[in-house]
C-alpha cells in the first residue's frame, strides 16, 4: 500500500470529514496507508507540504489570500472543502435561552486573539449589528489554554470549536448560549491542501475517491456510529459528548455532501478578510482552488 501523511493545522471534531476518512477505514479500502499529525508550534501546515513532509493538510481558503494578493503563483492549492461554514460556538456561565449578540458588548469573551478565528468572530458580530470593539477579549492563546482559562473562572462567555462546549456542559461549567456560523452562511471555511504536482498522482487520485465517501458517510451516518468510530481521536472527550457535538454539526451543514470548494463560499470568507482588514482586493478563485482528485 502506498503511504501519505495527513497534517491538521487545528485537530478538533469539526475536522470530522478528514479525521473520519481515516476512522471509517475509506483510506484503506482505497488501498492508502497514512499516518497524521498536527502542525508544531511555529510552522504552519502549508510549510509541511512545502518541505515535503505532508501530502495533504488541513487549512483554510484564506492562507492563499496573502501570497495571491503579492501576485505570487503557489505552489499548493485547495482542492476540497472540510467546513463550509463557521464551526465555533459562544458558551456563557447560565443557559440562556433568550441569549442575543447584544450582550456580548461590555462581556469578558474569551476567545481567539487572531487569525480566522477572530476575522470569523468579527465579522459575525458585524452581521448580528453590535460593536466587535465593546467586547472585552481575553486571549489567553490555543484552544487548549482557551478552555483552560474559562474552566479557571475567566471570563462570562468563551469561543470554542467542538467538542470543548459540548464538554464544558457535560461538566456543568458553561452553557452554549450560540453558534458563529448562521451569522455567517455558508462560506469556505477550511480546505484539504496539496502540493499541485502530487495532485496529479494515482495517491491523490485514491484519496479524492476516499474523501467522497467519507463526505456521504458524515451525512447519512448517525452521530453515535461516527463518535463511536472516532473515540480514539479524542481520549479526553466523552463518546456522548463526542456524539452531541458531531450531531451538531451535522444540523448545522457544514459537512455538505460536496466536496468542491464553491466560488459563492470562497468569495464570502474573501468578504469576512475584507471586513477584517488583512485583504485589501479579493483574489481570483482559480489560482487557489482546483478541482478534486479522482
Amino acid at each position: 500500500m502506498a503511504k501519505i501523511h495527513i497534517q491538521f493545522t487545528l485537530f478538533s471534531a469539526f475536522y470530522s470529514p478528514l479525521i473520519s476518512s481515516m476512522s471509517g477505514g475509506f483510506l484503506r479500502e482505497e488501498g492508502l496507508e497514512y499516518d497524521w499529525s498536527v502542525a508544531p508550534v511555529g510552522k504552519s501546515a502549508i510549510e509541511s507540504l512545502m518541505d515535503g513532509s505532508a501530502h495533504v493538510v488541513q487549512t483554510a481558503p484564506s492562507q492563499s489570500f496573502g501570497p495571491l494578493s503579492k501576485g505570487e503563483i503557489t505552489s499548493w492549492a485547495h482542492f476540497a472543502q472540510i467546513n463550509e461554514m463557521d464551526g465555533f460556538f459562544l458558551t456563557g456561565r447560565d443557559a440562556d435561552p433568550d441569549f442575543s449578540w447584544d450582550k456580548l458588548e461590555g462581556s469578558e469573551v474569551v476567545m481567539f486573539g487572531g487569525g480566522q478565528p477572530k476575522a470569523m468572530f468579527m465579522y459575525a458580530c458585524h452581521k448580528a449589528g453590535i460593536d466587535f470593539d465593546k467586547i472585552k477579549a481575553i486571549t489567553p492563546g490555543g484552544a487548549a489554554a482557551i478552555d483552560a482559562a474559562y474552566r479557571d473562572n475567566q471570563g462570562q462567555y468563551v469561543q470554542q470549536q467542538g467538542p470543548f462546549p459540548q464538554q464544558l456542559q457535560a461538566d456543568g461549567v458553561g452553557h452554549v448560549v450560540a453558534q458563529v456560523g448562521p451569522q455567517i452562511g455558508p462560506n469556505a471555511f477550511s480546505s484539504l491542501a496539496a502540493m499541485r504536482d502530487w495532485l496529479g498522482t494515482d495517491e491523490a487520485a485514491a484519496f479524492g475517491r476516499a474523501y467522497r465517501k467519507t463526505r456521504a458517510y458524515m451525512n447519512e451516518t448517525p452521530a453515535a456510529d461516527i463518535a463511536a468510530a472516532e473515540k480514539e481521536y479524542f481520549p479526553d472527550i466523552d463518546e456522548a459528548v463526542l456524539a452531541d457535538c458531531i450531531g451538531t454539526y451535522q444540523k448545522l451543514g457544514c459537512w455538505t455532501s460536496h466536496p468542491e470548494i464553491t466560488r459563492e463560499a470562497f468569495n464570502v470568507a474573501q468578504d469576512v478578510f475584507v471586513h477584517f482588514g488583512s485583504l485589501k482586493e479579493k483574489v481570483d478563485y482559480d489560482q487557489a482552488v482546483v478541482a478534486p482528485p479522482g
